[in-house]
């Protein structure tokens, strides 16, 4: 495990101290103004009759990767930050590094809304969504492009593979699980859309799109 880097340490203390603030003030409490919450609800052209529950509101795209509903869905999102998040960081920097974890918090959040919003607008049951996981897979999206071929050993896939590979396949499983709705009330394509805007603004970052950044990023 990498020593603790200074952006990772300060997101990390983050997350465990509005974790402990969820115990204190209920989740319920905060999760009806800082979770995310479709646009298909009261006060929208999308509106369900009769739903006077709580709705989307601007800054939760950004708040909602704040909240996490287990201390499992803690423990492992903060553990993949520490994993690939140090690394990246000391790669990179602590200001491009910062700047790719909320641009991919915010575009897993902007693919999330989408996708519950049509679910919601069709019938579906209005529930929010909660945790860092868009960001971590950017994250994971990210070490899988910059250090390719270190190889990976984890506790859930104990075997040796390269990075470039567990981030393909894991990718697949994701897309897969989406569109299959399987593995119900976990954000696949909140996870998918980290790793999207994830991969735009490394290449971005690396001019290879027709927009070109001031910096080129080498790596």
């Amino acid at each position: 495990m990498p020593p603790l880097s200074k952006i990772v340490g300060v997101l990390l203390g983050l997350n465990v101290g509005v974790y402990l603030l969820q115990f204190l003030l209920g989740l319920p409490e905060l999760s009806d103004q800082f979770a995310l919450w479709p646009l298909a609800v009261e006060g929208s052209r999308l509106a369900r009759p009769g739903y006077t529950g709580p709705h989307f509101s601007l800054w939760q795209v950004l708040s909602y990767g704040f909240l996490h509903g287990s201390n499992l869905h803690l423990l492992v999102n903060m553990f993949a930050l520490w994993m690939f998040g140090t690394h990246i960081e000391r790669l990179w920097g602590s200001t491009h590094f910062l700047f790719y974890y909320f641009f991919c918090l915010v575009g897993a959040g902007l693919v999330q809304l989408l996708v519950v919003t049509m679910e919601t607008s069709s019938g579906g049951i209005v529930v929010p969504t909660i945790g860092a996981s868009g960001a971590v897979f950017g994250l994971l999206l990210a070490f899988g492009m910059m250090f390719p071929n270190v190889k990976l050993l984890l506790l859930f896939f104990p075997v040796p593979i390269k990075a470039k590979y567990f981030v393909v396949l894991y990718g697949l499983l994701e897309l897969t699980l989406g569109v299959t709705r399987s593995n119900s009330g976990v954000a696949h394509f909140a996870h998918l859309g980290g790793m999207l805007f994830g991969i735009v603004l490394i290449q971005y970052w690396r001019g290879k799109l027709p927009w070109k950044p001031k910096y080129i990023l080498q790596h």
